[in-house]
């Protein structure tokens, strides 16, 4: 019997290889002779670049850059095993968790580290870069990568523009004359799961700016620079960047994306499912388990459990789905491919007590869960 194991991480509690870890555990007590695979995997978001690198054997690269308020900070990115594909979170160097809450400005937040990510990764000679966009500090469109990587943004005098959403006003003109040409040479995928455009009340800073520390002031302000970006954009490539979908994710960096990287927009779990492989290890197998910290209705949004089911139904395989807490109207995810799924919480309790017991309950349900299909098994043979 072949089982394919193949978690999103419990955030706060565990991450995706220690969800593998501690589902084969418990099913090895009861199916020692099963052969497992363990793909921790992720949608994109924060603990990519840790679910990958399991998943492929590959390593960490810890890089000082530049941080979303100009500071230092112990930035990293991922290398799969092969040594081939970079996996770069915006959240390691430009994340809002970087910066206190207190110091939170959108105006004058930054992307110029997950530039400085993006061109360490150059230099090591990786020409594929997965690169997700989520948990982001920022509101300037994408303009720091882009500074990091050799493009210019002028005012009206042709002076350097400054780090930050609140200098998009002043943007007069973009010189592309020094940006890096290995960017051409580069198959660059964006993990990107919202269709949010550049401006308007669904726009970069109309959404995003208050999730980032923005007051209303500055999201209007915030608003009026990425307008005006838009208009610079129109005229550099003779398109109408304004309404794209995805162009207002992270702060504006979707757009900064499509036109300074070149980049392919897609669904964060579908480019992770293709990086580990999890189509071809399915295929063969008897069982898929998957989950991640909440399966509820909105798992059925394109989340990575989803994902996965999705998979697995093309090959016909059962898929169990394990989470820490069933919320309101998770029978829907049985419509999208999970056959069954099962909370891992043996009581009520404290939230800190649970996330901190997140293995350990873990590990007895997945036993327990075991234990179930084997009774199956044997009753099947009465």
């Amino acid at each position: 019997m072949k089982i394919v194991i193949a978690p999103d991480s419990f955030k706060e509690s565990l991450s995706a290889d220690k969800c593998c870890q501690a589902i084969k555990s418990g099913f090895s007590t009861v199916f020692p002779d099963a052969r497992y695979v363990c793909l921790p995997i992720a949608d994109g978001g924060e603990g990519t670049v840790d679910a990958m690198v399991a998943a492929t054997g590959g390593k960490r690269v810890s890089v000082d850059v530049s941080g979303p308020m100009g500071e230092k900070v112990n930035g990293f990115y991922g290398l799969t095993g092969d040594g081939k594909t970079a996996i770069i979170e915006m959240a390691a160097a430009s994340g809002l968790m970087l910066v206190a809450p207190e110091a939170r400005n959108p105006l004058l937040a930054s992307s110029f580290g997950t530039g400085e990510l993006i061109r360490h990764a150059l230099d090591a000679g990786i020409r594929h870069i997965i690169l997700g966009i989520g948990g982001s500090a920022t509101v300037d469109g994408g303009m720091g990568v882009a500074q990091a990587l050799g493009v210019r943004f002028l005012d009206a005098q042709g002076m350097l523009l400054g780090a930050g959403g609140g200098n998009l006003s002043r943007l007069a003109s973009i010189d592309l004359q020094g940006c890096d040409p290995r960017i051409s040479e580069c198959r660059i995928e964006v993990a990107c799961d919202v269709d949010n455009p550049l401006v308007g009340p669904r726009g970069a800073a109309a959404v995003f700016g208050p999730q980032k520390g923005a007051t209303p002031e500055m999201v209007e302000t915030l608003e009026n620079g990425l307008r005006n970006y838009a208009r610079v954009l129109h005229a550099l490539t003779g398109r109408d960047m304004s309404q794209i979908p995805g162009g207002g994710a992270a702060g504006g960096m979707g757009i900064a994306a499509i036109v300074f990287l070149e980049a392919e927009m897609k669904p964060g779990i579908e480019i992770v499912m293709q990086a580990v492989k999890l189509e071809e290890a399915v295929k063969e197998a008897s069982l898929v388990i998957t989950g991640e910290g909440r399966i509820d209705s909105q798992t059925a949004g394109g989340k990575a459990p989803i994902g996965v089911a999705s998979v697995a139904k093309r090959h016909h395989v059962p898929v169990i789905g394990i989470a820490g807490v069933l919320g309101d109207g998770v029978e829907v995810v049985h419509r999208h491919g999970i056959d069954a799924v099962f909370s891992i919480l043996p009581r009520l309790a404290p939230l800190p007590e649970v996330l901190a017991n997140g293995e350990q309950n873990l590990y007895h349900s997945a036993c327990n869960i075991a234990r179930v299909i084997k009774l199956g098994q044997n009753i099947g043979t009465r």
